[in-house]
């Protein structure tokens, strides 16, 4: 594993005993860029003051400079405490530059003793880092380490803060402003407070474990870096604090790409293990140079220190790119299922299956193409998950509305792609609707479990449930109520999106939309669009979530998993960025659209899961893996 090499000059910043402001600690330094030099601002620590009361430490920020990152002089008070609601002190400021301003987040102490009522996030703005040219309180409720993107974030300002550090759990979150004036706009923070676990980023391991912002965002080719503090035991000493990192989609920042397994950073030399606070190592800036990645901390509460990383190499790392690859093992008698050209309606192709395990036999509900391009669905099972060892002459399904007939003669039409889900006793099925006029939209239906299982085709009409004249695909239902609601996944645009209803009762006039769950990432190669596979399968650790995506420039489909939290699955908790499958051999590169592998299905039998999927869009195979080599991938 990859860490972290402390520079031989560290610390790279201490307490100046002249200056009675940063008299006692000088540490949380967060560098940025301008004018050819680095500044770094940090925590000012004075010798004890009085004001008029009992002798205390008072917080201020500092601003020095530098040419090299390591030798910094120019020292100078830049913020202090001179409101009301920091008048008790202006600590670890994070600054990043946006449109010509630079924006410092600190905390602001209102209140002495201290209590979390009266921490919260401040606000100064400078242009020059000579003067300030405003400040404002912003957060209504207990919170720190507040930092801003450095560019804005689908057109929208973009802000990541640690919320409830002081009334934990602690919470890292993700804000959107349509203006600065938001930042600091009270009705805008206690609307944006009710929501705050679907803002939130999951990057806690243990609820006895903390977990802080250190260094603002840093964009990188794969997503946006974001380097925190995460300290084991925080609640149940001895603590351990650690320097760690996450990758965050560079559309949907509270989607994480990939984090480190274990700390980056522990407390180890002298200078971190004695001071104020000992045993404490806290990221609170970082730089990149060259290939470098340079990261301020601040050590024992004392003084400000400086490690570095190779910056490509640490991002890959955390990615999982090319280490410990888990991998789909195929079945070594594929392709399990062909053409059928004795039967008109499945002589051209049979592929992409929906599945699901049900009386000790994997039962098949695959995709059946005609000569003349209509698709119907067709049945067989197998005992084994491997070899069919039974399949129905005639379909289990056919078009039966006017938006899947064919409106096209020799067009592409019918019933697609369905994905099976059981829910207490039915079947619900979701499949891609086409006429080949209108746009692919997605239909369900259901069938009770026992007329499924007797082979009895008494389906429900099917329902339009996805809106007009959108092209919506891949989606599959929950297999269970998630907070008392039905949720589901579909395809629109190029990304998974994920909504939750009600009730199942569709009456054609209202349709499933949400929002944006998961995105294309460039990992490790650039993707056009991606889709779920099957429906999520429940696991000890979160919602597996296996998925297609499409590789731009070469244009063939390859397989990922993700995880998904079990009580929120707009959480993503983890995700592989090296596919656990592309195509390879004969019957996945050529067929009807070469280079494809697709799935509509998996289950799990004995801790194997059998990946069923559709080669070159003509047969049908099947993979396996066990679970929990996957799931190890995949947990956080």
């Amino acid at each position: 594993m990859i860490l972290f090499r402390r520079t031989d000059e560290n610390p790279v910043l201490i307490p100046d005993p002249d200056n009675n402001w940063e008299g006692e600690a000088t540490f949380n330094g967060c560098p940025v860029k301008y004018k050819g030099k680095i500044f770094l601002l940090y925590r000012a620590e004075s010798s004890a003051l009085s004001n008029g009361g009992p002798h205390r430490n008072v917080s201020s920020i500092g601003c020095a400079s530098s040419r090299d990152g390591i030798h910094f002089k120019g020292r100078y008070q830049l913020i202090r405490p001179e409101e009301e609601w920091e008048q008790f002190g202006c600590e670890d400021p994070r600054v990043t530059g946006l449109d010509g301003k630079y924006y410092i987040f600190y905390t602001a102490l209102s209140k002495y003793p201290f209590m979390a009522e009266g921490i919260r996030v401040g606000l100064a703005i400078t242009k020059d880092f000579k003067q300030i040219d405003a400040k404002y309180p912003v957060t209504t409720f207990n919170a720190k380490a507040m930092a801003l993107f450095p560019e804005r974030i689908n057109g929208k300002i973009t802000a990541v803060l640690t919320v409830n550090t002081d009334n934990p759990p602690a919470k890292i979150a993700i804000a959107y402003f349509d203006d600065e004036t938001e930042i600091w706009s009270q009705p805008y923070w206690e609307k944006w407070y009710e929501s705050l676990n679907h803002r939130s980023i999951p990057l806690e391991r243990q609820n006895q474990d903390q977990i802080e912002v250190g260094a603002p965002p840093i964009k990188t080719k794969y997503g946006w870096l974001l380097l925190y503090s995460h300290i084991q035991n925080y609640f149940s000493p001895p603590s351990v604090f650690g320097v760690e990192a996450a990758l965050l989609s560079l559309y949907n920042p509270t989607e994480v790409l990939g984090r480190t397994k274990k700390p980056l950073l522990i407390p180890r030399e002298e200078y971190e293990k004695y001071g104020r606070v000992p045993n404490v190592v806290f990221p609170s800036g970082a730089i990149v140079q060259g290939k470098e990645l340079r990261v301020y901390y601040g050590a024992a509460d004392t003084t400000c220190a400086m490690a570095t990383i190779n910056f490509d190499r640490m991002v890959r790392e955390i990615l999982g790119i090319e280490v410990n690859v888990v991998k789909l093992k195929r079945f070594f008698d594929n392709p399990i299922l062909i053409p059928n050209g004795q039967n008109p309606w499945e002589a051209k192709a049979t592929f992409n299956p929906g599945v699901i395990y049900e009386k000790g036999r994997v039962h098949l509900l695959y995709r059946a193409m005609s000569n003349d391009n209509t698709s119907v669905l067709g049945y067989a099972s197998s005992a084994d998950g491997t070899r069919i060892t039974e399949r129905l002459p005639d379909p289990a399904y056919v078009p039966r509305k006017d938006f899947e007939m064919k409106l096209v003669p020799g067009g592409n039409s019918g019933c697609e792609d369905p994905r099976l889900t059981r829910i207490e006793d039915k079947i619900y099925m979701c499949y891609t609707a086409y006429n080949g006029e209108n746009p692919p939209r997605v239909a369900l239906t259901h069938i009770k479990m026992d007329d499924f299982l007797a082979k009895r085709w008494d389906w429900a009409e099917p329902v339009l449930i996805s809106p007009p004249d959108l092209a919506d695909k891949d989606a599959a239902i929950f297999p269970r109520k998630i907070e008392g609601k039905y949720v589901f996944l579909h395809r629109l645009g190029e990304s998974i999106w994920i909504d939750s209803v009600d009730d199942l009762d569709f009456d054609g006039n209202r349709w499933i939309y949400g929002q944006v769950l998961m995105t294309p990432t460039p990992l490790p190669r650039v993707h056009s669009k991606i889709g779920i596979a099957g429906p999520p399968i429940e696991t000890s650790y979160g919602w597996l979530l296996l998925c297609h995506g499409v590789v731009d420039k070469q244009h063939y489909y390859d397989i990922k998993a993700a995880l998904l939290d079990l009580n929120d699955p707009l959480r993503v908790i983890g995700r592989t960025y090296t596919d656990i499958l592309q195509p390879e051999t004969d019957y996945e590169k050529n067929g009807i659209v070469n280079n494809t592998v697709f799935s509509c299905g998996a289950v799990v039998i004995e801790n194997t899961l059998y990946f069923y999927y559709g080669g070159g869009d003509k047969v049908i195979a099947v993979a396996t893996l066990q679970l929990n080599e996957l799931l190890e991938k995949l947990k956080p």
